[in-house]
C-alpha cells in the first residue's frame, strides 16, 4: 500500500543538500517518490509501506548527516522549523563573533606594515589564529562535505571545504618553506564571510515567514473556563471540546466557538484582514485568535488545537510555501548538476594558469575563486522565497493560495466564472420594492406579517425582514395558517382571510387584482424580482417585490477584473430574466442560466474545450465539481467546508473584490521569482568565467575574499527582493 509522509529535516545548507538527501531516500527499497524542500526543511515522501517504514526513512536522512523527524502536523511542524532557525541563527552568530575576532589578528600580522609591526614569528601567529577559524568555524562545511560523500554527490559544503582548505594547507606548506607569500588570510576571511551571510540569510528566512509567526502568535497562551460551576485559568492547549470559556472585553478569544452567553463586537482582522470589527450574540461563531473588543462572552469551545480556523490557516499557508512551483523544479535539476560543473571548471582554470607560467599560488588563487563564487545558495532561494513571502502577504489580507504551482495557472486565466447565489449575491432573498394599494406601506406590511409570522419560506422571511427595519409594527396572531404548494400562505385572522403569495393564489380566491398592481408586476419581474401579492379578504393590498441582492462589493469587483482583461461569465440555476437583470446591474454581459448544479461542472468543461483558462468562484456545495474541474477554483471562506477544500484560492472575507487582489498577488509573486532566479543564474553564468580569470590579462583579478563575499550577499539579496513583495499595493 502506497503511504506519504511529512518529515521535518534539520542541517540543510542549500539545494545540493536537498539533492544529496533525495539521492538517499530514493535508493531505499519501496520508496515512490521524493520532494525535499531546503528552505522549508521539510521533505514529502511516497512509499510502499510493505517495504520500508517512517523510521528507516527517517534514520536514512541521519545517516546521511543531517537530522529528521515526523511533526504530527503542519501547525506543529512550522512551530518545530522556527525554533530550530531560531537555534540556527544563534549558532551562526557566535560563528561568525569567534571568527571575525580571530580574523582581526590573522588580518594584523598578514599586513603587518600597515600597523607598523614587524613581528618575526607571524607565520605561527597566522597558523594559530586561522587553525580555529578553518576547522572549528569552518567544521560545518567539512561535515557536509562528508555527507554528501556518503551519497557520493558534492554539494555548496564541498566548494568552500575544498577552496578554504587548499589555502590554509597550501600556507602551512610555504610556512615550512619560510615564504612570506601566504594565504592564511584567504581561508579565514572566506570562512568569516561565508558565516556571515549564513547569519543574515537565517535572519532573513525568519522574515520571509513572519506572517505565519504572526498567525501563530494570535493564539492566546491561557483561556479562562468553567468546570463544575468553578471558574479557572488552564493552558489553552488543554481545554476541550464543549468548554465553556469566558473572555473578558480585551482579551483573544482562545478557540474556535458558539456564544452561548453576551453581546460583543470582535476584531477578525488578524484572521480576515477586515478591519471593521463584526457585531457576536448569542449562537454566533466566534474565531479563536480574534480580539473580543466590548462585552463580556461565554462561549463553547467547537474547534480545538489543529481543527481551529487559525490551525488550518496555518496549516495551508504551510501547504503553499512547502509545495514547488515549476520554476523551482527547473533550478534543482540545474544545481544538482551544477557542483560537478564547478568542479570541473576549477581543475581547468588552474591548469590553464599554471601551464601559462603563472606561478603555483597564484593559479590556485584562481581555482579558489571560482569555488567559492560558484556557491548555488541563491538558486535555491530564488523560488521559496518568494512564495514564503507572498503566501504570507496573502494570508494578512485574507487570501489564502494553496500552491506554488496556483502562481503558474493564474498567469494563463483569461475567464472568470462567477456563480450567482452567494458568490455576486448575498444569498438571502430581500423585499426590495414594496407598493400598497388604498392601504399605508405600515399597514401593508401589517397584513402580511400576519400570514408569514414564524414562516421559515426564504420569500416569508425576506418579508418579515422588513418588517423588521420598519420598526413599530405590531402584528397580529392568526388563528391558522395554511401553506398552499407553489403558491403561498392563506392565513385566518378573526373573520377575515389573509392570503400572500402568487397571481394564482389570488385567482382561485376569485379576487380581481388591479392593473396598476399588474404593470407593477411586470416591470419588477423584468428587473429580476420575485413578486408576492397581499390581499384582504377580497381585495388586493399590494405587491412586493423580493429578490437575492447584490453583495456591496461585487461591481467593484466585476470592475477591477475587467480592468485587468478577463472575460467575465455569470452562472446561475436562476431563469434568464432574473440571471440577466442582476448581470446587467454588474457589468457581466455574458450569462449562464438555468444551469442544474449537477451541469456546472460540464459547463466548466465546455469552456475549457473552446480553449479558454477558467477560472471559477463559488461558495457552495454544488460549486465544488466546478471548483475542481477549473483550471483554477476560488472559493469564498465564509462558503461550506467542501468547497473551502476544493479551491485552489480561498478568500477568507468572502470579498469579492479580493479575487482581483488575489490575481495581483500571484502576478507579483510570480515576478519576483523569475527576477530572483535571473539573478542567481546570472550571478553564476557572468561571476565564474571573471573567477576564472576571464579578464585577468586586463589587469582585472577576483580575490576569493571578496568572492565568498559576493557569495554571501547574492544569497541575503534574493531574499530581500522577495521582502519588497510585503510593500506591493494590492
Amino acid at each position: 500500500m502506497i503511504k506519504k509522509a511529512k518529515l521535518s529535516v534539520g542541517g540543510m545548507h542549500c539545494s545540493s543538500c536537498a539533492n544529496a538527501i533525495t539521492k538517499a531516500l530514493k535508493s531505499v527499497s519501496g520508496v515512490k517518490n521524493v520532494d525535499v524542500r531546503f528552505a522549508q526543511g521539510l521533505a514529502d515522501v511516497e512509499f510502499d509501506e510493505k517495504l520500508t517504514s517512517t523510521d528507516q526513512l527517517i534514520q536514512k536522512i541521519i545517516n546521511a548527516g543531517y537530522t529528521a523527524g515526523m511533526p504530527t502536523d503542519e501547525f506543529t511542524a512550522f512551530k518545530q522549523r522556527e525554533e530550530a532557525r531560531r537555534k540556527e541563527q544563534v549558532r551562526y552568530k557566535n560563528l561568525f563573533l569567534l571568527s571575525l575576532l580571530l580574523s582581526i589578528g590573522v588580518f594584523v600580522f598578514s599586513f603587518q606594515e600597515l600597523f607598523g609591526l614587524n613581528v618575526k614569528t607571524a607565520p605561527v601567529w597566522l597558523f594559530l589564529l586561522t587553525t580555529p577559524v578553518q576547522f572549528t568555524v569552518g567544521w560545518p562545511f567539512y561535515k557536509g562535505t562528508w555527507n554528501g560523500l556518503k551519497s557520493f554527490s558534492a554539494n555548496m559544503d564541498s566548494l568552500i571545504a575544498l577552496g578554504t582548505s587548499a589555502a590554509y594547507f597550501y600556507s602551512v606548506y610555504l610556512s615550512f618553506l619560510k615564504s612570506e607569500e601566504l594565504y592564511y588570510d584567504t581561508a579565514a576571511f572566506i570562512i568569516t564571510f561565508i558565516i556571515l551571510g549564513k547569519y543574515l540569510e537565517t535572519i532573513t528566512r525568519g522574515k520571509a515567514s513572519q506572517a505565519i509567526q504572526k498567525l501563530l502568535r494570535l493564539q492566546p497562551v491561557l483561556a479562562l473556563v468553567v468546570r463544575n460551576g468553578v471558574k479557572k485559568r488552564i493552558s489553552t492547549e488543554l481545554v476541550n471540546k464543549g468548554d465553556i470559556v469566558i473572555v473578558k472585553p480585551g482579551e483573544k478569544i482562545p478557540v474556535d466557538g458558539i456564544v452561548m452567553e453576551g453581546e460583543s463586537s470582535v476584531d477578525e482582522s488578524m484572521i480576515t484582514g477586515e478591519s471593521i470589527p463584526v457585531g457576536k450574540r448569542k449562537s454566533d461563531d466566534v474565531i479563536g485568535g480574534t480580539v473580543n473588543k466590548q462585552g463580556f462572552l461565554q462561549i463553547k469551545a467547537k474547534n480545538i488545537g489543529k481543527d481551529t480556523v487559525l490551525a488550518n490557516i496555518v496549516k495551508f499557508v504551510e501547504e503553499a510555501q512547502s509545495a514547488k512551483a515549476p520554476l523551482q523544479k527547473l533550478a534543482d535539476k540545474i544545481s544538482g548538476i551544477f557542483v560537478p560543473i564547478v568542479l570541473l571548471v576549477t581543475i581547468i582554470a588552474f591548469s590553464f594558469w599554471y601551464l601559462m607560467g603563472e606561478p603555483f599560488g597564484s593559479a590556485l588563487t584562481f581555482a579558489i575563486a571560482v569555488l567559492i563564487i560558484a556557491c548555488p545558495c541563491a538558486l535555491g532561494l530564488a523560488t521559496p522565497t518568494a512564495i514564503m513571502v507572498g503566501s504570507g502577504r496573502g494570508a494578512e489580507n485574507g487570501i489564502l493560495i494553496r500552491s506554488g504551482e496556483v502562481l503558474e495557472k493564474v498567469q494563463s486565466i483569461d475567464t472568470i466564472v462567477f456563480d450567482k447565489t452567494g458568490t455576486l449575491t448575498k444569498g438571502e432573498p430581500e423585499v426590495t420594492t414594496a407598493v400598497p394599494h388604498g392601504v399605508e406601506l405600515n399597514e401593508l406590511l401589517k397584513i402580511a406579517g400576519i400570514a408569514e409570522q414564524g414562516s421559515e419560506h426564504p420569500l416569508g422571511k425576506a418579508i418579515m425582514q422588513a418588517i423588521k427595519k420598519a420598526k413599530k409594527i405590531v402584528i397580529p396572531k392568526a388563528q391558522t395558517v395554511e401553506a398552499i404548494s407553489g403558491k403561498g400562505v392563506r392565513a385566518k385572522w378573526g373573520p377575515k382571510i389573509v392570503l400572500v403569495g402568487t397571481n394564482e393564489l389570488l385567482s382561485d380566491a376569485k379576487i380581481k387584482i388591479p392593473k396598476e398592481l399588474e404593470q407593477k408586476k411586470s416591470l419588477l419581474e423584468q428587473k429580476g424580482n420575485t413578486v408576492v401579492y397581499v390581499a384582504l379578504d377580497k381585495n388586493a393590498l399590494g405587491v412586493f417585490g423580493i429578490m437575492d441582492t447584490l453583495k456591496e462589493t461585487s461591481k467593484e469587483a466585476v470592475e477591477n477584473l475587467k480592468s485587468l482583461n478577463k472575460e467575465l461569465i455569470m452562472l446561475t440555476g436562476d431563469n434568464e430574466i432574473v440571471a440577466k437583470a442582476i448581470a446587467e446591474q454588474i457589468g457581466i454581459k455574458n450569462v449562464l442560466a438555468r444551469v442544474k448544479p449537477a451541469d456546472k461542472a460540464n459547463k466548466i468543461k465546455l469552456l475549457q474545450e473552446e480553449g479558454k483558462k477558467v477560472a471559477m468562484v463559488g461558495d457552495g456545495i454544488n460549486d465544488a465539481p466546478a471548483l475542481a474541474q477549473a483550471d483554477l477554483g476560488i472559493a469564498l471562506g465564509a462558503g461550506t467546508d467542501i468547497a473551502m477544500e476544493t479551491g485552489q484560492i480561498i478568500l477568507m472575507k468572502n470579498d469579492l473584490r479580493d479575487v482581483s487582489k488575489a490575481i495581483k498577488l500571484s502576478q507579483y509573486t510570480r515576478k519576483k521569482i523569475k527576477q530572483n532566479l535571473f539573478w542567481a543564474f546570472f550571478y553564476n553564468t557572468a561571476m565564474i568565467p571573471i573567477a576564472a580569470g576571464i579578464f585577468y590579462p586586463l589587469g582585472l583579478l577576483l580575490n576569493p575574499i571578496f568572492a565568498s563575499i559576493a557569495m554571501g550577499l547574492s544569497s541575503v539579496s534574493v531574499v530581500i527582493n522577495s521582502l519588497t513583495l510585503r510593500m506591493k499595493k494590492l
